[in-house]
């Protein structure tokens, strides 16, 4: 059972008088490697659990090592010992397959402080991580605060909780709460005026809540901060517009990317999440143009791209199949989910959707995946087979008693983690009378 691609690929390969695979050698090696997210043995979800799930490898990071340090080898190998052992003390048979994230710090992304010394330490822990084994790594460049939801339990009709984005709510946040100057410049005067109305309601718990979802636990610092804190770092951005934040990510890959070249190491950048401006600071990996750009000033294997299905869909003027056609040579790893977008703009509400509920079209974007896998492997590129995992889910049967990391929970991503392999299967089912006439009817 193949792919289109993968008959053609065949094809090619009987041209030039190659032998032909067998079925289950050829669909081992086209096939997406399942991965898992783990935040390490703190984590509601066990490796046990990840097992069970049928997962082949492990993303994580070093989370509790603060942002500018260097990652030891022994550091690193400890977290390869913790995934190596089930809670029984068996051999999981687990790899940690992808370090998420190598966090760039606030001084990198500013020039300021210690920032050069902080680049020589990334780069030390980039050759710990190849000593170790591990070749892909992810990081992003969004400044102060990392993926942003104003809900992380946001109920549906199904009763399932899922995270949520709303524009008015964040407006809230923005310019009641924070008191940003100039916040309400940034939304239209209809959702000003909506998020004024809406303050005028809350109580103290509700707004609480509502700054404890925008701030707390989810920065790209991986570190918490309160509201003065984060106004303080806001300020150390007032003066980085867009441009020279590009720049800055630019400077920081300039010094990077040789070392991850001598090492073997793809480094992979993440989409904003979500798509566009927040709190005044500048984005700059949020569309198609964004990455285009980015891969073709740092033109290297090592420079790439972490595709987020999630992120990058909550814009509706990005293409996912199409992106991954013309991209795809420079995707190191995938994060499949969907979102659902609730309002139209540049700047929308969206909620966290089931795996193949949500608006982007997962068939497609799969099959442009397993697409981009065979024509590496007819170039002969080591790097074939591109990591995915089921990126965040909603929280569904025992994950609603469960405290687990938001978008995290162990049961809703086995949901969407079963869906795409049911995608899989299919598209390679799709073309088995093709693969009777056009090949083996040849042999």
């Amino acid at each position: 059972m193949y792919t289109s691609i993968q008959v053609n690929a065949m094809l090619g390969q009987m041209q030039r008088g190659w032998p032909l695979p067998d079925e289950a050698e050829f669909l081992s090696e086209v096939s997406m490697r399942q991965t898992w997210r783990w935040f390490g043995p703190k984590d509601s979800v066990s490796i046990d659990h990840m097992l069970q799930a049928g997962v082949e490898g492990v993303v994580t990071a070093l989370h509790h090592l603060p942002n500018g340090a260097v990652w030891s080898v022994d550091e690193i190998n400890k977290r390869k010992q913790d995934i190596s052992k089930t809670l029984f003390g068996d051999d999981s048979g687990l790899t940690l397959d992808v370090m998420e994230s190598l966090p760039v710090s606030e001084d990198i992304k500013r020039q300021s402080n210690d920032w050069r010394s902080h680049i020589e330490n990334y780069k030390t822990s980039i050759r710990n991580l190849a000593k170790c084994g591990i070749h892909i790594v992810c990081y992003n460049f969004m400044p102060v605060i990392d993926w942003t939801r104003t809900e992380l339990a946001h109920r549906l009709p199904n009763g399932a909780t899922c995270m949520r984005f709303d524009l008015v709510d964040f407006a809230v946040f923005d310019i009641h709460i924070l008191n940003r100057e100039g916040a309400i410049s940034d939304f239209t005067s209809e959702i000003a005026a909506t998020a004024e109305a809406r303050y005028d309601q809350l109580d103290k718990e509700q707004i609480s809540q509502l700054v404890s979802n925008v701030i707390c636990g989810l920065p790209g610092t991986e570190q918490g901060y309160s509201l003065d804190d984060l106004r303080s770092e806001l300020a150390q951005f007032n003066s980085i517009s867009a441009e020279k934040l590009r720049r800055h990510q630019f400077d920081f890959l300039e010094e990077i990317i040789p070392v991850a070249e001598d090492c073997g190491v793809r480094m992979c950048c993440h989409p904003d999440d979500p798509p566009f401006p927040l709190l005044g600071l500048p984005r700059v990996m949020s569309t198609e143009a964004d990455y285009k750009t980015l891969t073709e000033t740092i033109n290297s294997p090592s420079n790439g791209i972490t595709f987020c299905s999630g992120s990058l869909g909550a814009y509706s003027g990005n293409d996912l199949p199409g992106m991954m056609t013309r991209l795809g040579s420079k995707v190191h790893f995938m994060h499949l989910r969907n979102v659902k977008r609730e309002t139209e703009g540049d700047k929308v509400s969206f909620h966290e959707a089931a795996h193949l509920s949500g608006d982007t079209n997962m068939v497609s974007l799969v099959q442009a995946i397993l697409d981009e896998e065979t024509s590496r492997r007819e170039l002969g590129r080591k790097d074939w087979s591109i990591p995915f995992r089921p990126d965040h889910g909603q929280d569904i049967l025992f994950d609603l008693e469960t405290n687990s990391q938001p978008g995290y929970p162990a049961v809703g991503r086995l949901k969407g983690l079963a869906e795409l392999r049911g995608i899989m299967m299919a598209l390679e089912a799709s073309n088995q009378k093709n693969i009777q006439e056009n090949i083996f009817s040849r042999v």
